[in-house]
């Protein structure tokens, strides 16, 4: 496992600076009258900090560009062909984050001030709208690069249907908000949409680039959308019994947000102990209340069964990598695929 995981760190260090020129490029600089706006971009990215002087921070995991070259290399292409397509999800999940950051209320992402903490609700959903336009033309560059104009236009229904699976999620997830009786089969479907939706795309835009059949498209789809969800389960599960020394944040603050995550959802629809949570997930919750809710999640079993769910999604994950006949002998970039899904199956951050 430690020679997996080195290699896999040996391909984001190859992969990342190509992603991120990538990115630079199509953003730009910050310059003239619209320096504040581009510079706003630039500090959501990781780029700059809040003066605009040049900064490097935790940026995120960068997950989907990576996918999405490593799936063009696995289907006989260049890395450099997917370039325009890592470079336009990216921007999408972005563009995502600063719109979700409004919507919920979020102050702070990754231990900064957010875009409209800093520069207030309006210019926060501008940015937003320049982003996913950003998005949309660094997609652009597939056109004459890697790609015909017919399959182009596919590489843009499928971003585009993925986005607007996105804004489904993101629906759902604020309606969960006010809701007591949320199902499981709605929370599927939601994060089906909120975190499931960009991965299968990043994978099907990367084989797409790389000139794979609709076949091989379809299966590697499927194993980015299914690998999207064992991702937000495994993400559900820290975010209640995590270790707080190695997340970075308290164990007990998806409780004390009340956050509906597939463990509360499970719980919820128990008999008798749905009730009593019901009862507390109804009001406020302070530090003192989190062991009683640890309590009736234990009773439920609702964190063995999001392990369990977790790992069926992982394991539909590998069927479908496995269908896609890119897990052959020397197909490195098919392994990394295999054992960037073990990874984040067996994260603890």
């Amino acid at each position: 496992m430690n020679d997996e995981n080195a290699m896999i760190r040996d391909c984001f260090e190859r992969c990342l600076p190509l992603i991120e020129a990538e990115m630079q490029r199509v953003i730009g600089p910050a310059l003239g009258v619209y320096a504040g706006h581009y510079g706003m971009l630039r500090y959501h990215m990781g780029w700059v900090d809040a003066q605009m002087q040049p900064a490097v921070v935790n940026s995120g995991k960068r997950i989907r560009p990576i996918a999405c070259l490593l799936a063009c290399q696995a289907v006989g292409g260049a890395a450099e062909d997917a370039l325009p397509a890592a470079a336009a999800v990216e921007l999408l999940h972005n563009f995502s984050l600063i719109h979700d950051d409004v919507e919920d209320d979020s102050p702070t992402r990754r231990h900064r001030p957010t875009v409209w903490a800093l520069w207030g609700v309006p210019q926060a959903i501008n940015a937003g709208d320049a982003m996913f336009t950003l998005a949309r033309l660094a997609l652009h560059g597939l056109a004459g690069q890697a790609l015909a104009p017919a399959a182009a236009l596919t590489a843009c229904a499928i971003f585009d249907q993925a986005c607007l699976r996105l804004t489904e999620g993101q629906y759902l997830d604020m309606s969960f908000e006010g809701r007591l009786d949320v199902s499981v089969e709605e929370y599927l479907l939601m994060i089906e949409g909120k975190t499931a939706a960009l991965l299968g795309a990043s994978l099907e835009l990367g084989a797409l680039a790389g000139g794979a059949d609709q076949e091989t498209r379809r299966h590697l789809a499927r194993f980015g959308r299914d690998l999207g969800l064992a991702f937000q389960m495994q993400d559900d599960i820290l975010g209640i019994w995590g270790d707080e020394a190695i997340t970075g944040k308290s164990a007990a603050s998806d409780i004390l947000a009340r956050k509906k995550s597939l463990p509360v959802v499970h719980a919820l629809a128990q008999p008798g102990l749905g009730a009593e949570l019901r009862a507390r997930y109804s009001q406020p919750i302070e530090p003192a209340g989190v062991p009683a809710v640890l309590e009736l999640l234990a009773q439920a079993g609702s964190q063995a069964y999001t392990v369990q769910a977790a790992q069926s999604a992982h394991q539909r994950a590998r069927q479908a990598l496995q269908a896609s006949g890119v897990l052959v002998q020397g197909n490195q970039a098919g392994q990394m695929l295999e054992q960037m899904a073990e990874m984040l199956l067996g994260r603890q951050s």
